[in-house]
């Protein structure tokens, strides 16, 4: 391997700094209601639910079109869809690099929206649905003009996916779907909703879990409120359906195989939060160690105390080691199916998403009272990347998962049973 950013990515960053500097920020300056420590009462419509303002999303979406026109939102993407074909090493580095920015227009925490796009949901369609239903909805989906939604958590099941109890049943060529899908994000924008609900099989078989494509104007899908989270404004739905009623050909992919949809949105979305929480991570320390050269008590910079340099080193030493193992594994993901590496993946996660929380609060610390407003941008940061230890599965379903492999009783190594259930 190796350890070197190639130079071609080492000119992505450059151009899309200079692009960041010349069109975002200017952006981001003529906004500063969205900004500065009214942002969350300024980015969220609380009258309708604590969903993001509509003047909120107007700027993200300029953003977004800004982005895509320059070359780097798609960068990701195969380039019959206007992408780089970047993998996931390369989307890595350059997540990390945005992150390390600190907070922005380019790369907003709360809606998980940059310059170079997380669009998990197109790559899913890319793959796996069919000619029909990549004419209706794949680019529309990158754009953000024909949004599909996520539907896989329930009230009752989360990581435990395979129990989820949504069920589908075929009444001749329609299907009828029942349940209920929790922190449904997306859906207030959406124009369907990708739900898994089980068609065939027993609670903790890994098949007989099926994707509808399920429009949101359908009769008997209703949003029944959004939850008011830690980090606001929130799109995350709580969403019934009662006898939903959609044709044979709303099913992505195969009957009976939509884990492994699942799956796919999970995996990219593990490591991209793990780039990401190591950037913060990286911006926190760079911040404080700033702050601590200047600011002065007892007639001399707080750097020289040996309480603020030792836990800043330290932090700094764990950052350096996420950081590289984080893209370590990326570089793994290009080279090895991601199922025979879930266990790296979750170590990365979790640990950088630990890190991320730890070094928020470490320069809250190192800030003092100034660190605990709104005007800086740590309790921000904090509460973003908190939110992280339990999306895109837990901190204790991905050790889970490490120790399965660790222990032989999941992955390539698998020697015995370890339980009835498959964590997603």
């Amino acid at each position: 391997m190796d350890f070197d950013i190639p130079s071609d990515l080492q000119d992505v960053i450059a151009t899309m700094d200079a692009f960041i500097a010349s069109e975002i920020k200017p952006l981001e300056q003529a906004h500063p209601q969205f900004f500065d420590h009214r942002r969350e009462h300024a980015r969220t419509d609380w009258a309708a639910g604590g969903i993001p303002h509509a003047e909120w999303e107007a700027l993200l979406h300029e953003m977004r079109r800004r982005a895509d026109r320059a070359g780097f939102y798609r960068i990701g993407l195969p380039r019959r869809l206007g992408g780089r074909d970047a993998g996931n090493l390369a989307q890595a580095v350059l997540r990390e690099h945005l992150a390390g920015l600190g907070v922005g227009l380019h790369a907003d925490l709360q809606s998980e929206t940059s310059v170079v796009g997380s669009i998990s949901m197109a790559e899913v369609f890319d793959r796996y649905a069919n000619e029909a239903q990549k004419a209706e909805y794949l680019e529309g989906i990158i754009t953000g003009e024909k949004r599909v939604a996520f539907g896989l958590t329930e009230p009752d099941h989360g990581s435990d996916a395979t129990w989820m109890e949504t069920t589908a049943v075929r009444d001749g060529d329609e299907w009828i779907i029942n349940g209920a899908k929790r922190f449904n994000s997306g859906v207030h924008t959406a124009h369907a909703d990708l739900v898994i609900a089980r068609t065939s099989g027993k609670s903790g078989d890994a098949t007989g879990l099926t994707g509808f494509i399920v429009p949101m104007n359908t009769p008997g899908v209703h949003i029944e409120y959004y939850h008011w989270t830690f980090n606001m404004p929130s799109d995350h739905a709580e969403v019934s359906l009662r006898d939903v009623r959609v044709p044979h050909s709303a099913i992505l992919h195969e009957e009976g195989q939509g884990l492994m949809l699942a799956q796919h949105v999970v995996h990219k979305n593990r490591i991209r939060q793990a780039a990401q929480s190591v950037g913060s991570a990286r911006y926190c320390v760079q911040e404080s160690v700033k702050y601590a050269r200047e600011r002065k008590t007892f007639g001399k910079p707080i750097a020289q105390h040996q309480a603020i340099q030792f836990p800043l080193a330290e932090m700094h030493a764990e950052v350096e080691i996420v950081r590289n193992y984080v893209f370590r594994t990326a570089w793994e993901m290009d080279r090895t199916p991601h199922e025979r590496m879930s266990d790296q993946v979750g170590m990365a996660n979790f640990r950088a998403n630990r890190l991320a929380c730890r070094a928020a609060d470490l320069a809250i610390q190192v800030h003092g009272g100034i660190g605990y407003t709104r005007g800086k941008p740590f309790e921000h940061i904090y509460r973003h990347h908190r939110r992280y230890r339990i999306t895109e599965g837990s901190d204790e379903v991905q050790i889970r998962k490490a120790a399965g492999f660790l222990f032989g009783f999941a992955g390539p190594g698998r020697i015995g049973r370890a339980s009835s259930g498959v964590a997603a």
